[in-house]
């Protein structure tokens, strides 16, 4: 029995006719009844009864046309959704997420995409920058949206915001008169180091002869901006994140070196799913 001779069977229990059948199938019909009766065969019960007006379906016909549809209806949703999956019309996404882009992703280019393909799912894996490069160099994402910096060896990637550094400060500890600060207003102040972004803060010092009080040293934004609420410093930490998780005073630095990007990334190089592709090429496409 094969998926031909149900579709055969369908159309002769539909048209009671195997003339009518045989010209709908564009095949002639003693074909069409050496099949139908090899089907019998197989099933080892009659399927037809064959009288001079027509074709009837016997009880185990009717009880097989049920089953043969259910089988042929599933086969077409199968071919359907693969070829929808094949065409990057659906699918899933295994996407790596930096907790800080919180308020950054999803933005509106994720919605407008999701809107235009509904059958996309997300699957979303939350790590820090390091960690997520690693599982995508590892397979285990398909992409990431990461901050800067990191290795971008063998890795594409699309510019999604650029972020500028902040000063967050409790105001009853601290106070500074303007409203954007430059280094040289940062000199003697207790830091609270965000660890990421260490080589970056003590190379900028060092070129303009500052030499920096790190009063706290740690490895999450987060945890400088509750130390800094609580008094224990100045913490450093890029502005998206300093707004989405303080109440208190926030600074923008003015300084050109200190910025940081949001990327997608992606590995180079390797075949990824089309509908991967069609969410790059949504990122890629707006800010083209």
């Amino acid at each position: 029995m094969n998926l031909k001779q149900l579709r055969y069977f369908l159309t002769v229990a539909q048209e009671r006719q195997l003339t009518s059948a045989a010209k709908l199938l564009y095949i002639a019909q003693p074909p069409l009844s050496y099949q139908m009766k090899q089907l019998e065969k197989e099933l080892g019960t009659k399927l037809f009864i064959r009288e001079s007006h027509g074709i009837t379906l016997t009880e185990s016909g009717k009880i097989f046309q049920r089953y043969a549809q259910q089988v042929v209806n599933l086969t077409n949703e199968t071919t359907e959704e693969l070829g929808k999956e094949q065409n990057g019309m659906r699918g899933i996404i295994r996407m790596g997420l930096i907790s800080s882009a919180g308020n950054i992703v999803p933005n509106q280019e994720m919605l407008n995409f999701t809107k235009f393909y509904p059958d996309i799912k997300f699957q979303i894996y939350e790590d820090n920058t390091i960690n997520l490069i690693d599982k995508l160099q590892n397979g285990l994402v398909d992409l990431a949206v990461v901050r800067t910096p990191f290795n971008m060896q063998d890795l594409a990637k699309v510019n999604i915001v650029t972020d500028k550094m902040a000063a967050v400060y409790n105001p009853n500890y601290y106070s500074f008169e303007s409203n954007e600060l430059k280094l040289p207003d940062l000199m003697k102040q207790p830091l609270i180091l965000y660890r990421r972004f260490e080589t970056i803060f003590n190379n900028s010092f060092a070129q303009q002869g500052i030499y920096p009080y790190y009063a706290v040293k740690c490895d999450d934004a987060r945890t400088s901006i509750l130390w800094a609420d609580r008094g224990m410093g100045i913490a450093l930490v890029p502005y998206s994140i300093a707004k989405e998780y303080t109440q208190q005073q926030i600074k923008i630095l003015d300084y050109s070196r200190w910025q940081t990007k949001i990327q997608l990334v992606w590995r180079k190089n390797y075949q990824i799913k089309p509908i991967t592709q069609r969410f790059i090429d949504t990122f890629t496409n707006h800010l083209a």
